[in-house]
């Protein structure tokens, strides 16, 4: 699960606890210009597979770190998949991003897409 911080014009993705190990980081940080869309509960997250990985993945435990797509490089860091959000990314190292959000992921992606329209609004 993440802490998710919203800091101006950058989203801050902070793993607690023991994932910060299991995902080999303990913060990731995304300009909200460079988010291109924000889907609730992604049908990735409820899959086995995930692609080649530098982290870990036992399938209906646990998937977090990075894993190496066909689409490119996929961050996790997801114990439910219920409580999901995806993060398509531009003009960064990952190319999506999938976290398990504290709250509702409603109100995560909510939050997001409205902090994404004032930045883009404002540039």
């Amino acid at each position: 699960m993440v802490q998710m911080v919203i800091d101006g014009d950058t989203l801050h993705l902070r793993m607690r606890g023991i994932d910060q190990i299991l995902a080999l980081r303990s913060e990731l940080s995304v300009p909200l210009a460079h988010i291109r869309a924000v889907t609730i509960r992604p049908t990735e997250a409820h899959s086995w597979f995930h692609g080649l990985r530098f982290g870990t993945n036992l399938p209906g435990v646990v998937t977090a770190g990075t894993f190496l797509t066909g689409d490119g490089l996929v961050f996790w860091d997801v114990h439910d998949p219920d409580k999901t959000i995806a993060l398509d990314i531009e003009h960064e190292f990952y190319k999506r991003v999938i976290v398990e959000v504290e709250g509702s992921p409603e109100d995560a992606a909510a939050q997001i897409d409205a902090a994404r329209e004032t930045v883009l609004r404002r540039s």
